[in-house]
């Protein structure tokens, strides 16, 4: 592990996925990415945009509050469902989509990462 970022969830940050994700790519010391995202807000399909079109290094992704019920306010402001955008299953598609592999669950992340890089 090189560097861990947090960002937070509310919609308005001074940092977002796209910046941390532009940082590792030209990190020499960053050989790949896990990414933790949730539910709410679209900052997770913008960065799969990036990482389709720009990002290089090995990626995968975890959407949690995948059980939340839409409309449930979860502890602070983004992380409220409204429309599709936010679902954790739209997240799921547009960053597999740009061929981010997608963690099931956080017991998950050690091994999906080992098969990511083997």
């Amino acid at each position: 592990q090189s560097t861990c970022v947090g960002i937070g969830g509310d919609p308005i940050s001074g940092v977002t996925f796209v910046d941390i994700l532009e940082k590792f790519e030209n990190d020499p010391d960053t050989d790949n990415v896990v990414m933790i995202g949730e539910i709410g807000g679209t900052k997770e399909q913008e960065a799969a945009e990036y990482i389709k079109s720009e990002f290089t290094k090995p990626i995968a992704a975890l959407i949690v509050g995948q059980s939340a019920p839409p409309g449930k306010r979860m502890g602070h402001a983004g992380a409220i469902i409204t429309g599709s955008a936010g679902k954790a299953e739209e997240k799921q598609n547009a960053l597999s989509a740009a061929g981010v592999s997608i963690i099931p669950g956080p017991g998950a992340i050690g091994d999906t990462l080992k098969e990511l890089v083997s």
